[in-house]
């Protein structure tokens, strides 16, 4: 798929499909492998959600709504790119599973340089904020694009250091969201010298529950993270396990064990991240990576064909065996596809129809939990 130009309509089902309440990343890509387009699975939803004998939870936006914020993003400047569109970032592509649709302000081409994230402590004490303003400097004059998440402290003094070289910001609301106002002025820098990045709707802010899902998009965009400190149960923390979930370099800067803001560092650090001092430190780190093929599997290998109506019984018996072994802790969906003991497609097909009805519901991750 990697490389497909997509034409006005076929963006538009995209988007819908996205837009759609119970459709997650991992729903989303099923659907696509199965129905071959955004629109035909568009059509199949709602046989899909009455299968299972649930009502209410899945809503498809009115066609209406999502050309109005296609209008939005065009009369903004704004780029939505969709998986498989080659201007689409690789390194965030390779995530699994992989966000179907970003949309971009600012200057796209610095997404497809090499790019580290840094990401720490609101609340960063003044050698915390010097040290990711310089680092976060001179990565950028080696070419290095910074990518943060516009919040104050660490995010906010990395991106004033790199606004010169070019600098990335993830949002959890919509591109047009400033969050936090604050820092208005570096938004509006951003915008003329970087990128603004979400997967979010125009006027949508954020809440919650859409910060981690921004977090794994700034670990996925990039070849690692550093993290300058973090307390212990700091949000920070989450891009760093999304970091090792997806196979970045984490990297951390060591402080007093005195201060409560730099534990989380100090125990990333314990746990086998990359203790890191200077620029020099992350460089090194960088110049051992093995950069990863992005091309397309080329061996030939196509998944069999399935008649979906002649098995929809082995499916709809499968539910309830899935169901029974979901719980309220979010678990990966192969695991709960291993314990099932059912063949793969009828186990995944259970799974999907679950979650678009509202039974299950999928973080970012990909990971199941039962609807309370």
């Amino acid at each position: 798929m990697n490389g497909v130009e997509l034409s006005y309509s076929e963006k538009r089902d995209w988007l819908r499909l996205t837009r759609t309440t119970t459709v997650g990343p991992v729903a989303f890509r099923d659907l696509l492998r199965r129905y071959k387009s955004a629109g035909a699975a568009l059509d199949a939803l709602p046989e899909l959600v009455a299968r299972t004998g649930r009502r209410g939870k899945m809503v498809i936006p009115p066609l209406e709504d999502i050309e109005r914020e296609l209008q939005g993003f065009e009369d903004m400047g704004v780029r939505l790119l969709a998986s498989c569109e080659p201007d689409y970032p690789k390194y965030l592509r390779a995530v699994d599973p992989t966000p179907p649709t970003i949309s971009v302000l600012g200057n796209i081409d610095i997404l497809h340089k090499p790019c580290i994230a840094i990401v720490g402590s609101r609340n960063a004490s003044a050698i915390g904020l010097r040290f990711a303003r310089q680092i976060a400097s001179e990565l950028g004059e080696e070419g290095i694009t910074i990518v943060s998440g516009l919040a104050r402290g660490i995010d906010a003094s990395a991106h004033w250091g790199a606004i010169e070289t070019g600098t990335v910001c993830v949002l959890g609301g919509g591109v047009d969201h400033i969050y936090p106002r604050q820092n208005a002025e570096l938004y509006h820098e951003m915008v003329r010298h970087g990128a603004i990045v979400s997967e979010s709707p125009l006027g949508y802010c954020a809440t919650a529950r859409d910060f981690p899902r921004r977090n794994r998009i700034i670990s996925g965009l990039c070849q690692g993270v550093v993290v300058i400190e973090a307390a212990e149960r700091s949000g920070t923390l989450i891009t760093a396990r999304y970091a090792l979930e997806q196979n970045r370099e984490v990297m951390a800067a060591p402080g007093s064990p005195l201060d409560p803001r730099t534990k989380g560092c100090n125990r990333l650090i314990r746990q086998g991240a990359a203790l890191i001092e200077n620029t020099a430190d992350i460089l090194d780190i960088l110049a051992g990576i093995q950069m990863p093929l992005f091309e397309e599997d080329t061996s030939g290998y196509t998944p069999p064909m399935i008649n979906w109506d002649e098995v929809q019984d082995d499916i709809d018996k499968a539910r309830t065996d899935i169901l029974s072994l979901c719980s309220p802790t979010p678990t990966h969906r192969d695991e709960i596809i291993r314990q099932s003991g059912l063949p793969y497609p009828i186990a995944a097909a259970a799974l999907l129809e679950l979650e678009l009805s509202g039974a299950l519901f999928a973080q970012s991750d990909g990971k199941l939990s039962l609807m309370l």
